[in-house]
């Protein structure tokens, strides 16, 4: 059984998908690391990308062949200045040269050696292979998969070893809600503790607070760029930024100078209804137009879904509670966590796998159950809203227009957070007893949806609105 901590599903790096760009950028350099250890690295003179299933049918789009040139070069996505990215990429293509692993130079052609093959490989819809000819005319070669989330893993499965030890290891190893739920029972504990005892088993307090404050630092510096950008987003739809023009109408007069100071402002402006959908649907708007240019998000837990988190823990810091403070943004993380591992366990966290349901769908299904902890809910109220912010996922197909996380992905993190707070309120007027269908039942009719679901409908851009709008409608 995996071990999956809440540092896994919550993870920093650059848009605009986790699993067509984070994922074959970890890819390459995991990939540069295992010629380093075999000791071949100094004897490569060639390499070939190969790029299968969605990752080849989306990936330009989705910057797959730009994310695995930067994994190439050794570049770090949660460190590197992502407005170097376009020159370095440029600059690769008019030299014809790539510094292997920040090493090495050899030859490289943009365009002939990233081939994109639309044929899917057995194990899973995004695969990709690395092939480098070595001085003496021998060849070497590995093939990975981006599992969704920017996990990546070999066919082989040989890393699981190590995973189920460290599952192993875990005070309370978790594989589903009710298995979660009776943990709670026994210890007499909230979600959030019991997933803290987990995480303590892995790393001290000290680097849990260190590095939760980093991937909230990261949230809200996401949030402030995006209400703070204008202009058009890139790719060729031609799509406008929104966060900005409705940031200017909502934020008021009074004066900030950064992320902090402007959460602080945002507390004192109206809270009507309607100004209310505004915020949240700002927040969420504004992460994923970061998304999609190519900008630093937190993968939560996916790209493609960054916003839904980030704006939901937004909404309770600035509209429903003006004194949550770090331990408030501590206990939504944890709870996130660890129910978007248990939907990666018991289905999948990707839409090339799952449709939008697997995106969209389970971050919003995250956010409810966070922030229901957070309203006073009990760990049985938190399960049941995070199982209506799924059933009314349910079916959610994956169709990007021009491969692109733009139209509909952007909107759809929005939408995805309004169902959220919706659903935690549900939850907390809710009798458990009387829930009708438990988490544990909705996570294994996704993963059934998903697997009846058409192949066209998961991030391949061959169907719905993929297909019923084109670029030059844009």
């Amino acid at each position: 059984m995996e071990c999956i901590s809440v540092f896994d599903m919550l993870k920093i790096g650059v848009g605009p998908s986790s699993s067509h760009t984070l994922g074959p950028w970890r890819a390459a350099e995991r990939w540069i690391q295992e010629l380093r250890e075999q000791e071949i690295f100094d004897a490569v003179s060639e390499i070939k990308v190969y790029l299968y299933g969605s990752l080849s049918l989306t990936g330009k789009g989705h910057a797959t062949d730009i994310a695995v040139i930067m994994g190439l070069l050794g570049s770090d996505p949660e460190t590197v200045p992502t407005d170097s990215i376009d020159s370095t990429i440029e600059s690769i293509k008019t030299s014809g040269k790539l510094a292997l692993g920040s090493e090495r130079e050899i030859s490289f052609s943009f365009s002939d050696d990233i081939v994109f093959k639309k044929e899917f490989l057995p194990f899973h819809a995004n695969g990709m292979r690395f092939e480098a000819k070595l001085h003496k005319g021998q060849s070497h070669s590995e093939t990975y998969y981006s599992i969704g989330g920017g996990f990546v893993v070999k066919e082989d499965l040989g890393h699981s070893k190590e995973n189920k030890a460290t599952f192993k290891a875990f005070p309370c190893p978790i594989k589903t809600g009710d298995e979660l739920l009776s943990y709670c029972d026994s210890k007499k504990a909230s979600i959030s503790e019991v997933v803290l005892e987990n995480e303590l088993s892995l790393r001290s307090a000290k680097e849990i607070d260190a590095e939760l404050q980093r991937i909230w630092h990261t949230m809200l510096e996401c949030m402030y760029l995006g209400c703070h950008t204008q202009g058009t987003l890139p790719g060729g739809l031609n799509v406008r930024r929104r966060a900005f023009e409705m940031h200017q109408k909502l934020k008021g007069e009074l004066p900030y100078s950064n992320p902090q100071e402007w959460l602080e402002v945002i507390r004192k402006t109206r809270v009507k209804f309607r100004q209310i959908l505004k915020w949240v649907s700002c927040f969420a708007l504004s992460v994923n137009e970061v998304n999609a240019s190519l900008g630093r998000v937190v993968t939560a837990p996916t790209n493609g879904s960054a916003g839904v988190i980030p704006s939901v823990l937004m909404y309770h810091m600035v509209i429903e509670n003006h004194s949550a403070n770090f331990e408030h943004i501590k206990k939504f993380l944890l709870v996130a966590g660890e129910i978007g591992s248990i939907f990666k366990k018991g289905a999948t966290i990707s839409a090339a796998m799952g449709g939008c349901q697997a995106e969209i769908g389970v971050s919003s299904a995250m956010a409810a159950g966070a922030l229901t902890e957070l309203l006073g809910g009990t760990p049985e109220q938190v399960l049941v809203a995070a199982e209506i912010a799924m059933e009314h996922h349910l079916g959610l197909t994956c169709d990007p227009i021009g491969g692109l996380v733009q139209v509909p992905c952007i909107e759809r993190n929005s939408m995805g957070a309004i169902k959220a707070i919706n659903a935690a309120e549900l939850a907390l007027e809710t009798d458990p007893k009387d829930a009708k269908v438990p988490l544990d039942k909705v996570i294994s009719t996704m993963w059934e949806t998903a697997k009846d679901m058409n192949t066209k409908y998961k991030e391949t851009s061959e169907g719905g609105l993929a297909v019923g709008v084109f670029l030059s409608d844009c």
